[in-house]
Order: structure tokens, then sequence, then C-alpha cells
């Protein structure tokens, strides 16, 4: 059979196929449910007898203590508390912003290593130390009960802007 009259037979034959959907099909109805997300920010109270204490010393050399629950990271403990650090990756360790430098070497080495990610941000810190840290990434624990850090006097945050011709 010639090429040409294939393609007749099959148009014609298309032609006569009923059509696959008559109707849109009925979904049926699905539940919807919400759950309470932790936002950036939030910090836990502490309960009674299982206080820890953080102490900032902002960029005007003025110390502020505060009572902190555990699992807190320093990050959303300033910002709850109105202190100058600005996390502008939101705690993901995408920036440098919550930049902070532990007064106490001690206290230093008992925070957790550094992860990949978190040192990488650091190298981009402004005013680089020896006992720097990204205040997202430092959670408060027993082991670290009345850490000292401080602000750096200034904060750096790239962007793709920053980089772009004008």
């Amino acid at each position: 059979m010639p090429f040409p009259r294939i393609l007749a037979r099959a148009a014609a034959s298309a032609l006569r196929a009923p059509p696959l959907l008559l109707r849109a099909p009925v979904l049926a109805p699905r539940a919807f449910t919400t759950a309470h997300t932790k936002w950036h920010g939030h910090i836990t109270p502490p309960k009674k007898g299982e206080e820890l204490h953080v102490t900032f010393i902002d960029k005007e050399g003025e110390k502020h203590t505060y009572e902190v629950a555990a699992g807190d990271n320093l990050l959303d403990i300033a910002q709850e508390n109105d202190l100058e650090m600005e996390g502008a990756c939101g705690g993901s360790a995408a920036c440098s912003t919550c930049h902070v430098i532990v007064e106490d070497d001690t206290m230093y080495e008992k925070l957790p290593e550094p992860e990949d990610d978190e040192n990488d941000m650091l190298d981009l810190a402004f005013g680089l130390t020896e006992t720097s840290r990204l205040g997202c990434q430092v959670h408060m624990s027993k082991a670290i009960d009345g850490i000292v850090v401080r602000l750096p006097s200034m904060t750096r945050n790239l962007q793709s802007s920053d980089f772009s011709k004008k």
C-alpha cells in the first residue's frame, strides 16, 4: 500500500474515533492542614533552672547578657534582643553578616568544629580572628554556658549587585 493511502486511512480513523476526554475529571476534596513553623529569629524561653547565659559585646563595647535556652543560636538570640547582627542569609551559613568573635580561647575550644560551608563564609568576614565563628552556627549548650562573644566593628555583605557593571 502506498504511503499516502496509509496516511489517508489513519486520518479517517482518527476522525471517527470518540474523543478520549469527554469531561474534566472530578477531583476528590483534599484535606488542608497547617503546622507551626519555626520562624527565623524565634527563640525558646528557657525553662526554670535550665537557663544558659550568653554575653554579647556590641560595637560600642557595651556588654549585654541574656538568659537563653539550649539549642538557640547566637544569631537568633541577638536579633530577638535587638542587637546589631544582620544575618542576611537567614541563618543558612551563606553569608558572613552574623560573624562573632569568641572572647575566651578555652570557650572556643568547647565549640564543635566549623563545617566547610561555615569556613568558606568566614573567609569573607571582616576582621577575621582565630576565634571567629558564624553566630547562626553556634548553638547554645551547657558546655558553652557563659560564653562571651564580640560583634565585629563592621560586616561585609557581598551581593551579586556588588559585581554588576554600572
